[in-house]
């Protein structure tokens, strides 16, 4: 029996990410494979490469501050790995390897990216793969470019009703095309490992409990291709938990150690118009302004919940889950909770954005600890 923990987002943007780090660390190292979300590159190039608001490359060294803290394998396909360019792409690769951490989801061409990380521990081969859901285009690899695995996602609107200019109504898919090679992915590396875990870039960032149409569906794919648990993040907020056919889906892990100053404008002329706008559109579209005594945390203050998923695996099937419900403090470090006041707030908050979403997940608090009940899923 083998423990898998995972968590969301990495962003590790500021001086000594090492004591950001710390609080969870103990957790961490305790898994026998500890997985995260870098978000962004980690290079030294200046290149710019984002059509957005691009994420400026943070720290090589902070990389081996994920490495001593446990983490084992990083997942790199995002909506950020390309803001760099090529030249990013191939640092944080070669950066996350110099470090001893396993990378995946990234590289100089989509063969490279659609790669599986694999590791062996307790005498189980632990297979990772990663997609990006979300875009841009920019970011996805193909056969001569660098960037990230992805599953491309159509988005299309309706007016349903008699109200031209009103609003519509937003159906999301996933293109078939795209949704069968992450398919044969996992069933390829199902063949050679134990345990395959699957990571998606996907969600409507910033706001809370929503999964959006494609989600379930392309989550479910990949359980049916023959994964054993799905590990969402992006959304920068936690999200519910789903069962399908007795296997995990962790919907969005929300933030883990996301500590950048990178969206948060000031009056100098440092801020660029884009990052202005941003600022702008943030509250517009999703109702908040991050708190001026955080600048380092540019986020929505109900992502101050998070957790690490935990999963065990005996390598014949059997298979627990759970997670250890974390609060991000005023620092911008999350602090395991445990079975505390305010782990049973946070357990409380994930059981509530469960139910809000339609999600099938039910929690159990027992000795302590929160379990997921995986024989409880809707029929479908």
């Amino acid at each position: 029996m083998i423990t898998v923990a995972s968590v969301g987002d990495l962003i590790l943007d500021e001086p000594d990410p090492a004591s950001f780090l710390a609080p969870a660390a103990p957790l961490l190292t305790s898994a026998d494979v500890t997985v995260g979300h870098v978000e962004v590159p980690h290079s030294t190039t200046t290149v710019q490469q984002s059509t957005d608001v691009p994420a400026p490359p943070a720290d090589p060294a902070a990389l081996t501050a994920l490495a001593d803290a446990g983490f084992d394998v990083v997942t790199l396909a995002g909506n950020h790995v390309y803001d760099a360019g090529d030249v990013g792409v191939a640092d944080t690769v070669a950066h996350a390897r110099r470090a001893g951490l396993v990378p995946v989801g990234a590289g100089a061409t989509l063969d490279e990216a659609r790669t599986p990380a694999v590791v062996e521990r307790g005498g189980l081969r632990v297979g990772v793969l990663s997609y990006n859901c979300v875009g841009p285009r920019e970011s996805w690899a193909t056969s001569r470019k660098a960037g990230c695995a992805y599953v491309h996602v159509l988005t299309h609107y309706e007016l349903d009703h008699a109200s031209p200019g009103g609003p519509p109504k937003t159906y999301t898919f996933a293109d078939p095309d795209s949704l069968a090679a992450l398919e044969a992915d996992v069933a390829a590396l199902r063949e050679r490992a134990d345990v395959v875990l699957v990571g998606l870039h996907k969600g409507v960032g910033h706001t809370p409990a929503t999964v959006a149409m494609y989600e379930g569906p392309v989550a479910r794919a990949a359980i049916d291709a023959g994964a054993d648990a799905v590990f969402g993040h992006h959304a920068h907020i936690m999200r519910g938990i789903e069962v399908h056919r007795g296997r995990p889906i962790f919907h969005g892990l929300g933030n883990f150690v996301t500590v950048t100053r990178a969206l948060t404008p000031d009056a100098s002329s440092r801020s660029s118009a884009e990052l202005n706008e941003w600022a702008r559109r943030r509250k517009e579209l999703y109702g908040f302004a991050p708190d001026p005594d955080m600048p380092a945390y540019p986020f929505h203050p109900e992502s101050r919940n998070t957790a690490v998923a935990l999963c065990r695996f005996d390598g014949e099937g059997g298979i627990q889950a759970g997670f250890e419900p974390c609060w991000i403090d005023d620092l911008g470090r999350p602090m395991p909770c445990g079975d505390t006041a305010q782990g049973r707030r946070v357990t409380d908050y994930i059981e509530g954005i469960t139910r809000t979403a339609g999600l099938n997940g039910r929690l159990v608090r027992e000795d302590g600890r929160v379990l997921i009940q995986l024989h409880a899923e809707r029929a479908s």
